[in-house]
């Protein structure tokens, strides 16, 4: 079964089972038991709050700039170290079907299992992969200097209805390798 590396020099995400394993041995979410099958200790520092989503979060959810919608922002470390910032946006209707988004605790399974309880399952995922320079921020976090370039993962996630049930950015420390698979049917 497809599954991520984690080794000294860097995280190979493999991305053709994530999602379907967030729960695996009682995991709150798709890292968290992607990193404790590849044998390593997984931590995230989450914040939760209700805010606004920057613009181009806005128009991917269809919601207004100034829509109050749920935000998630996540370090996520293995180990000691910093490995990712995550920043998800949930819009309004869902935190209302499944309030316990907005809770620091999702449970077993995090925001995806919630959601799908909710009758609002995800269907289909889009992940747009670009290379971002680190703003201050983001470098003083990850230990890069500001400017260089990182990659970032824009997640869609949408219901078999159509429906966008969330947003996450991923900004990715160094050295990290993507892998993507495609059916050729």
């Amino acid at each position: 079964m497809p599954s991520n590396i984690v080794e000294a020099e860097g995280i190979t995400r493999d991305a053709r089972s994530r999602y379907r394993q967030r729960a695996e041995g009682g995991a709150h979410g798709a890292f968290e038991a992607e990193t404790k099958r590849a044998g390593q200790t997984p931590r995230a520092d989450v914040e939760v709050e209700r805010s606004s989503a920057p613009g181009e979060i806005a128009a991917l959810l269809g919601v207004e700039t100034a829509a109050d919608v749920v935000v998630r922002k996540r370090r996520m470390y293995v180990g000691d170290r910093l490995v990712q910032l995550a920043d998800t946006y949930i819009p309004a209707f869902v935190a209302e079907a499944a309030p316990s988004v907005a809770e620091l605790d999702t449970g077993e399974g995090g925001i995806i299992s919630r959601m799908a309880e909710a009758g609002l399952a995800q269907a289909s995922v889009v992940e747009d992969v670009t290379q971002v320079r680190a703003s201050a921020e983001q470098a003083a976090a990850l230990g890069v200097n500001e400017g260089e370039s990182l990659l970032a993962i824009t997640h869609t996630g949408q219901t078999d209805s159509g429906k966008i049930v969330e947003v996450t950015q991923h900004v990715l420390g160094p050295g990290w390798t993507l892998r993507y698979g495609v059916p050729l049917d």
